[in-house]
């Protein structure tokens, strides 16, 4: 081809670039039947490859095309399945704050029920403290009252009185016998 190029481009250079009017001589009917047969030719060639292509192209195009319905398909089931899984949290932290408060709820029923009985059994165990304090003041009262009236009585009881009254308390039970 390079060959030809430069042929063509050294008989211009020799004779000069001018407009020949045989058709014969310039080879333009020649030129005209190669240049439509390789038409011909290429476009049959090229057709088919440009075909193949184009048949290519479209398959890829129809894949992409269903792979992104897939995706779409996908993502909605996602989201589907994410917003039940927000509403499926959203009723266990609900269910989780009502138990919560359940419990914080009993928890302060129970104190106050504690406290409630402690406060019971402080009262008890003071009024029983109260009840036993009462009870030994009474004794150590009686019991300073017995030996207080005993140490008067040895003291002023000469023993002609103690005879009296010893013979007054048998008289006393002899009668009743």
């Amino acid at each position: 081809m390079m060959q030809i190029f430069h042929l063509v481009a050294n008989q211009y250079v020799k004779e000069g670039f001018a407009f020949n009017p045989d058709f014969l001589e310039a080879n333009v009917i020649n030129i005209v039947i190669l240049l439509s047969g390789l038409i011909y030719v290429l476009r049959k060639f090229l057709g088919s490859i440009l075909n193949v292509r184009q048949e290519k192209v479209l398959s890829a195009i129809g894949e992409s095309e269903e792979r992104l319905q897939q995706a779409k398909v996908r993502l909605a089931e996602a989201e589907k399945q994410l917003n039940q899984t927000q509403l499926i949290i959203g009723q266990i932290i609900k269910e989780a704050e009502g138990t919560a408060q359940k419990v914080r709820e009993s928890i302060l029923a129970q104190g106050k029920s504690d406290i409630e009985k402690l406060t019971i059994a402080g009262k008890a165990s003071i009024s029983t403290a109260e009840y036993q304090v009462k009870q030994q003041i009474q004794q150590q009262i009686i019991s300073l009252a017995i030996h207080r009236v005993t140490s008067e009585l040895q003291n002023q009881v000469t023993p002609s009185m103690q005879t009296k009254i010893i013979d007054s308390s048998i008289a006393q039970l002899g009668g009743e016998l």
